[in-house]
């Protein structure tokens, strides 16, 4: 499975390649999927660009999105977007459209409050397992962890040489991940090694203008269309 991470927290000040508006991310969402994304993870904005958690944001997002591609739509609940635990909690349980899942960072203070908000809405939960946090032992003892749609390995080393090293670590931490599917990716220079060792290995993926502004060959991407068809012709590579 091929998941589109549509813009994260980059903004205005990343270029003008990335998506801030909900129509903007429409958009982009629509022509990614045409290109092969069969999911989607996106940041909601305020009106000033910066992630949000806001009931209005959240929803005009989704409806935008929703207009423009029938997939799965995730958000994230990142402590970046509210750093009260008790606040993110609230919000959610404020939304008036729901996603179809959500990510929540399993290192974050509060994270299994969050992840329960959401499960009680009956959004997906994705248990996002960062590598150097102790995400993946906090994940280990969790009781929510048997409920979660999926576990989002994500490497945080943006070293080409290491990341694929630093991806294996973190797998074999995750260990069993509570019988979850799991989706490994990676970010900035260890995406598209991180990307080629999850084909490798047979499991779901993501790319997107979140994780890489540019293509395997160091050009820079022009959307996250041509990002998901590059990344899909690496895996198509890589499972030869």
């Amino acid at each position: 499975m091929m998941q589109l991470c549509v813009n994260g927290a980059r903004g205005a000040g990343d270029g003008a390649v990335i998506p801030v508006s909900p129509g903007a991310m429409a958009e982009s969402v629509a022509r990614a999927v045409a290109a092969g994304a069969r999911d989607v993870h996106v940041h909601p904005k305020s009106p000033c660009g910066q992630d949000t958690l806001a009931p209005r944001a959240v929803g005009a997002t989704l409806d935008a999105v929703r207009a423009a591609a029938s997939v799965p739509i995730g958000v994230t609940t990142g402590a970046w977007a509210e750093t009260d635990p008790g606040r993110r909690v609230a919000l959610i349980r404020a939304w008036t459209v729901l996603p179809d899942h959500a990510s929540v960072n399993w290192h974050e203070p509060g994270a299994e409050a969050v992840a329960q908000a959401l499960l009680d809405r009956g959004v997906g939960v994705e248990a996002g397992l960062w590598s150097g946090t102790d995400g993946a032992r906090r994940f280990a003892a969790s009781p929510l962890g048997p409920r979660v749609l999926r576990v989002l390995a994500e490497v945080t080393d943006p070293d080409p040489g290491t990341a694929p090293e630093s991806a294996r670590t973190l797998l074999a931490a995750i260990g069993p991940a509570h019988g979850r599917p799991v989706l490994l990716h990676g970010e900035e220079g260890g995406a598209w090694p991180v990307l080629r060792l999850a084909g490798r290995l047979g499991l779901a993926t993501r790319v997107g203008l979140e994780d890489t502004l540019l293509l395997p060959d160091g050009q820079r991407a022009a959307s996250n269309a041509q990002l998901v068809s590059a990344a899909l012709a690496e895996l198509s590579a890589a499972s030869q």
